[in-house]
């Protein structure tokens, strides 16, 4: 709102120029009057000053506007970052809501937005053109016809190619994300020279939109360019011929070209910045679906205690890119302080179903509990609770110690019980700094063991009371893996539930169930004894495979 006001008195003080032209035609030059030039003169500087300092106040509000917007955005868009990558797990597509207001941002700081502001007082300029002579407004308000014909027909035909436009450019920033995540693989396998030419096709593809969209965009521009000279040389012409009719004066026919030319400016602004305007209108709707789709909600429900029991029950979960389930109608029971070991070939679904345990990404049907809450519907607080060591270990940049604390302000002896638990301890102490040293984007300072242990310190730090761990010994060594053995006895004194996934039998040994999980069903359940009885049983004798047994039928 004080945008639009500072405009008008922007757009009010923009008609000085040309009654200043007036007056001193009509009063000065006529009468020779230097007292009235120098009134004038002093009058037209003071207004001047104003107006500058208006457009100085309307640059000043859209840079705050800019900022503020950012502020409170911010923070939910990163979060909504992240709800947005589990749903679609693409991390091009994740991104993009940070960079849209990033866009908006920008788009606000953008001197081209008073354009916008300016555009609705147009009409001013034509009504004080009609007073001069009708002729003469007439003239003005084809002019704008005119651009705003060729402004529409720009647009009209660069909206599709822009769109490709970008996004080509926005698949060839992800295909370069996900290439520099294997660098290494690249490069030891001399696949350097293939990646790059499948990149450059993606840059080629984004390149090509881009310079159809500018090709289109500058026939335009030069046609309205060409046309606004015309225009500005016709409404001379125009006013030089009612001067001869002796139906306008001279004054007033500089005055109306004056006036054309500031009427018709934010026309033309918005014209030579329409693929700025283009962009930020899909970054607006963009971000605002975003908004939309993942809202705030504050009624999910804070428990008061969790003690650790959790509960599947017929969980279905169907792939991003096809119909079919990945999970199908699993259901268990895991009781408080109860480990649990999860094996089956590779491509079973265990990891997908882990990570469906964790409410980390969406159900087709059924529920996960914990203490009889419905996982999806857990309070960020709650889930301090819960700990998680993904296959993938990701640490952040950052120091040991804010590593394991989850970035958290916490008393240190919390995080010295986490690294103790998990056998890290003596180690952190013979770091350089200790638990305040730097370990570097991605734990790069670190080997794959020490980033797996630290990872693991993470899952346990805070007392939680449901812990999964999808193959925490995949990088270990012997003493990494006692360590492993060690802390899985410790949270199991502390009643803590744990589910697993391995398949080395010295992890076996130290839980309680095991669950065998095959094509996205769970085949087989129970007691680890009795399942691996089972297991070895059918690995030694001819027989047909065990029937598929529900873990209560175990």
């Amino acid at each position: 709102m004080a945008v639009a006001v500072f405009s008008g008195f922007l757009n009010l003080l923009m008609l000085v120029p040309a009654f200043y032209m007036l007056q001193v035609y009509d009063r000065v030059v006529m009468n020779h009057s230097i007292s009235t030039l120098i009134a004038l003169s002093a009058i037209a500087a003071i207004l001047f000053i104003f107006m500058g300092g208006f457009d100085w106040i309307r640059n000043t509000l859209l840079l705050r506007a800019s900022h503020r917007i950012s502020q409170r955005l911010g923070s939910r868009v990163f979060a909504i970052t992240f709800r947005k990558y589990l749903s679609s797990n693409s991390v091009a597509e994740a991104g993009q809501p940070l960079q849209d207001l990033s866009g908006l941002r920008q788009f606000l700081a953008n001197p081209a937005v008073g354009a916008l502001f300016d555009a609705p007082w147009v009409p001013l300029y034509l009504l004080v053109m009609f007073l001069m002579h009708p002729a003469l407004g007439w003239f003005a308000l084809c002019a704008l016809i005119l651009l705003v014909i060729l402004s529409m027909l720009n647009e009209w035909s660069s909206r599709r190619v822009q769109k490709e436009a970008n996004v080509n450019g926005m698949r060839a920033a992800a295909y370069n994300q996900a290439c520099l995540r294997n660098a290494e693989a690249i490069v030891a396998m001399g696949m350097t020279d293939t990646i790059t030419n499948r990149w450059q096709a993606h840059v080629d593809r984004a390149a090509y939109s881009q310079y159809v969209s500018s090709r289109r965009g500058n026939v335009f521009a030069a046609l309205t360019k060409s046309l606004r000279f015309a225009l500005q040389s016709g409404i001379l012409g125009l006013g030089a011929y009612l001067v001869i009719q002796q139906d306008l004066t001279p004054a007033l026919m500089i005055g109306g070209s004056l006036l054309l030319g500031r009427a018709l400016a934010p026309v033309d602004q918005l014209i030579g910045a329409w693929r700025l305007f283009f962009n930020a209108r899909e970054q607006f709707t963009r971000l605002s679906n975003a908004l939309h789709d993942f809202p705030i909600d504050d009624k999910r429900m804070t428990l008061p205690t969790l003690a650790g029991a959790v509960e599947a029950q017929r969980v279905i979960v169907h792939a991003h890119s096809s119909g079919n389930p990945i999970i199908k109608a699993v259901s268990f029971t895991l009781k408080p302080g109860e480990s649990a070991a999860l094996i089956g070939p590779s491509g079973a679904g265990k990891s997908t179903l882990v990570k469906a345990m964790l409410g980390l990404i969406p159900l087709s049907s059924g529920e996960v509990r914990l203490d009889g809450a419905s996982i999806s519907q857990l309070h960020e607080h709650d889930r301090q609770y819960l700990g998680y060591l993904p296959q993938d270990v990701e640490l952040f940049d950052g120091t040991v110690a804010q590593n394991i604390s989850r970035f958290q302000d916490v008393n240190e002896e919390s995080i010295y019980r986490a690294a103790q638990l998990v056998g890290l301890h003596r180690f952190i102490l013979n770091l350089p700094d200790g638990y305040n040293t730097q370990i570097g984007h991605g734990g790069c300072m670190l080997s794959g063991g020490q980033r797996q242990l630290i990872g693991l310190a993470r899952a346990v730090f805070g007392e939680p009371k449901f812990i999964v761990l999808d193959e925490p010994d995949a990088s270990l060594d012997d003493s990494g893996e006692k360590a492993l053995i060690g802390a899985l006895q410790k949270l199991k004194d502390a009643s803590v539930t744990v589910l697993i996934i391995s398949h080395k039998n010295l992890i076996l040994k130290a839980v309680d169930s095991v669950l065998v999980m095959n094509s996205g069903a769970i085949t087989l359940g129970g007691p680890r004894d009795q399942v691996l009885a089972r297991l070895n049983g059918t690995r030694n004798s001819s027989a047909t495979p065990p029937k598929a047994v529900s873990p209560q039928e175990a």
